[in-house]
C-alpha cells in the first residue's frame, strides 16, 4: 500500500545544504543534507509515523491536496526558500524493512514430518517463514 503526503522542503541559508522538512498532515519535522537525503528522511519519518499509529490504533489523517498547502505558513517558512512536493512511501515494504520483531507461534506437525525434518537438519521455523513469504507473494500478485 503506497501513500503520498505533501511535504514542505525549506532550503536554509547556511552553507551545509540543510533542507528542513515538514509534513504538516502528520505533525512531522525532520531535516536532511541535500534534497535526496531530505526526501529520504521524510519518507522514513512518514513510514514510521503511519505504522506506529496503525499499530496503536490511532487514526491517520488522509493526505491533504497539495494545492491546499501554503508554503508561507510552514513552521520553517522564515528559514529560507520553501517548496511543496509529494513524498511517497510503500508502507508494506517499509514495514518489512523496519519491523524485524519475531513472534513465537505454536505449529502442529505430524510426527513423521517433524522427524523427517530433524533427520535432514532443517530449521522448521525458517522453512515455514520461506513458505509463508512465497504464499503471500503469490496471493498479492493475483
Amino acid at each position: 500500500m503506497k501513500e503520498a503526503y505533501p511535504v514542505l522542503l525549506t532550503k536554509t541559508k547556511d552553507t551545509k545544504n540543510t533542507i528542513l522538512v515538514e509534513v504538516s498532515d502528520l505533525n512531522i519535522q525532520t531535516e536532511g543534507y541535500g534534497i535526496a537525503d531530505a526526501i529520504e528522511m521524510a519518507r522514513d519519518a512518514i513510514g514510521l509515523e503511519i505504522i506506529t499509529r496503525k499499530d496503536e490504533g490511532i487514526d491517520i489523517k488522509e493526505p491533504s491536496a497539495i494545492e491546499k498547502i501554503n508554503k508561507d505558513e510552514g513552521i520553517f517558512s522564515g528559514e529560507g526558500e520553501t517548496c511543496v512536493t509529494y513524498v511517497d512511501v510503500d508502507l508494506a515494504e517499509y514495514r518489512k524493512k523496519v519491523d524485524r520483531r519475531t513472534v513465537r507461534r505454536n505449529v502442529t506437525l505430524p510426527n513423521w514430518l517433524n522427524r523427517a525434518a530433524d533427520r535432514e537438519g532443517l530449521n522448521v521455523s525458517k522453512v515455514l517463514q520461506d513458505a509463508l513469504i512465497t504464499v503471500l507473494q503469490t496471493t498479492q500478485n493475483r
